[in-house]
């Protein structure tokens, strides 16, 4: 087992500036590589005092803040034009981070790409739900809707 720092949040591992135990192959082939953790050492106190501080300024400031914005998000419906075909299928993919850009062009709030979680691939037209995690404590659900352009 390896003992790594988390520098960026990987979900169900743990959090950015988390020092956590995983296996070699998980850490060497896929964390490591993509930059989403460092191995742990003696000298990396600091470097978790530095993640932790970045995250938590990256984060919504306060819990009433992320309360207030997760209930502009559940009460309204977003619009994500794309291009689309005859029949309602999308020349791609709809991806957390056009859901986040959606989001802050209807004025309800900026919010981190990162944050967004999709849970299936969106390639037609329609209405979706994505979760969105603003606080700890705080989910939301953004309801969308897919149209073509």
């Amino acid at each position: 087992m390896a003992k790594i720092i988390l520098t960026t949040e990987v979900t169900g591992l743990g959090a950015a500036g988390d020092v956590v135990e995983v296996k070699n192959g998980y850490a060497r082939n896929y964390l490591f590589p993509r930059g989403f953790a460092t191995p742990w050492s003696r000298g990396g106190e600091k470097q978790i005092e530095s993640i932790k501080a970045a995250r938590a300024a990256r984060e919504v400031a306060s819990l009433e803040d992320a309360q207030a914005l997760a209930q502009k998000l559940t009460s309204a419906t977003v619009t994500i034009p794309v291009k689309a075909g005859a029949e309602g299928r999308l020349f791609g993919t709809v991806k957390a981070e056009d859901v986040a850009h959606a989001v802050e062009a209807a004025g309800l709030g900026s919010v981190d790409k990162r944050k967004v979680e999709l849970n299936q691939h969106i390639k037609t037209t329609g209405v979706y739900q994505a979760s969105v995690r603003l606080h700890e404590d705080v989910n939301a659900n953004v309801e969308f809707e897919v149209v073509p352009a």
